[in-house]
């Protein structure tokens, strides 16, 4: 089996009020990552001022502070500064976003499996959760 160091990554952009994400969405990564569901490629918190001004916070600052004291990032870099600067106009002023780089570990498997047999991914697209549960919730009432 043709087999890859990493698997497809996503890049998630959430956003919270205040300067730090709540215990709920950290547990939330932090039992992921325990289970080997997915691992932390890189983790940044960035915060909007109200000005306009952008604050970055990288995960060795706030590892200990959100409970990742433990966790380690498998890699460094896969999000520069172009992606921070990218997303960062998606912050509304005064409030802040996680910016994570996930690797979904099943995600690997299905790459290598596919490279093995030859066949190439030609395109992916993710349909957000609230998009399919709302569409197929309209289905189901029709």
């Amino acid at each position: 089996m043709a087999e890859f160091e990493y698997g497809p990554v996503d890049l998630y952009l959430v956003g919270f009020e205040g300067d730090r994400p709540d215990e709920g969405t950290l547990e939330a990564i932090r039992e992921l990552v325990a289970g080997g569901e997915i691992r932390l490629i890189d983790f940044l918190v960035v915060s909007r001022e109200p000005d306009g001004s952008v604050q970055i916070s990288e995960f060795e600052e706030i590892a200990d502070d959100y409970g990742f004291g433990v966790t380690e990032l498998e890699t460094i870099g896969l999000v520069g500064d172009e992606d921070v600067e990218e997303f960062a106009e998606q912050i509304p002023p005064g409030t802040s976003a996680a910016l994570l780089a996930i690797e979904l570990v099943w995600a690997k498997t299905l790459a290598s499996r596919f490279a093995q047999s030859g066949g190439v991914v030609l395109s992916a697209e993710r349909i957000p959760a609230p998009v399919v549960n709302a569409v197929l919730a309209e289905a189901e009432g029709e």
